[in-house]
This record gives C-alpha cells, sequence and structure tokens, in this order.
C-alpha cells in the first residue's frame, strides 16, 4: 500500500492513493488551518468507522439476514496532552431490516473487532473500544 501528500497551503493538504484517489485534509484556524477539510486524526476516527462497516454488513449478509440500510456513529476521546492519541472510542451500530437476528449481529461485530477490522485493532492498542447495536425494524 502507498500514497502521498501534497502541501496545498497554511495545512492544508491532498493525499492520494496509489490507485489515484484524492481528498484534502485540514485543521481548524485555532490550529492554524483553514477548517476546508477534516483533519487527519478525523479521517482515522472514520477510517476506522469505515472499516468495521465494511465488515459487519459483509458478514451479515454471508449470514443472508435481510438488511436494508446501516449506519456506524463513532466518537472519541482523546487525550489531553500530546501525543494526543484516541483514549476511547465509541462505536454505534444501526442495522435497518426485516427480522434481523441479534446473534447474528454480535457475531459480525465480534468478528470484526476481534479479525477482520485492521483500524480498529490497531487502535485498540492504545484505545479502549467500546461497541454497541440498534436493531430497527424497517
Amino acid at each position: 500500500m502507498k500514497g502521498k501528500i501534497k502541501w496545498l497551503q497554511n495545512v492544508q493538504f491532498e493525499a492520494e492513493t496509489e490507485n489515484g484517489h484524492k481528498f484534502k485534509m485540514d485543521a481548524p484556524k485555532t490550529s492554524h488551518g483553514d477548517d476546508t477539510a477534516p483533519t487527519p486524526m478525523q479521517y482515522l476516527l472514520l477510517a476506522t468507522a469505515g472499516c468495521t462497516a465494511f465488515d459487519v454488513v459483509v458478514i451479515l449478509k454471508k449470514k443472508k439476514q435481510n438488511v436494508t440500510d446501516f449506519e456506524v456513529e463513532v466518537s472519541a476521546k482523546r487525550a489531553d496532552t500530546h501525543p494526543k492519541v484516541f483514549e476511547e472510542i465509541d462505536i454505534v451500530y444501526k442495522i435497518y431490516g426485516k427480522d434481523i437476528s441479534e446473534k447474528a449481529v454480535e457475531q459480525a461485530i465480534k468478528l470484526s473487532k476481534e479479525k477482520y477490522c485492521s483500524a480498529s485493532i490497531m487502535i485498540g492498542k492504545t484505545a479502549k473500544i467500546n461497541t454497541r447495536y440498534e436493531i430497527i425494524e424497517a
């Protein structure tokens, strides 16, 4: 896996993946930025949520669950001093569908958390990760 970061101005950067996908990063005005894009730490938090979301949806589909919509809400507490690492992350899975099995959801989240989601497993080395889910009948 490779990528590159190009400086645009102030603390605004453009990231590019090895297959050409681009996105910008910035910082709030209080941190010398222009507040035009998410910060790297926001991307890291959302990437963690995205990683586990991929896993859970794929696992639920393999378990023949009738998922019609899916969301992950994520929040984090950071250390007060540098390095301001994530200390605790809360992940809430919202699964919409018909006759969704609680057991299937619990297994999917567990597999993601313990085996498949590289991002949360890495971040879990420094942060406590709490998970919960809601099944919403569609």
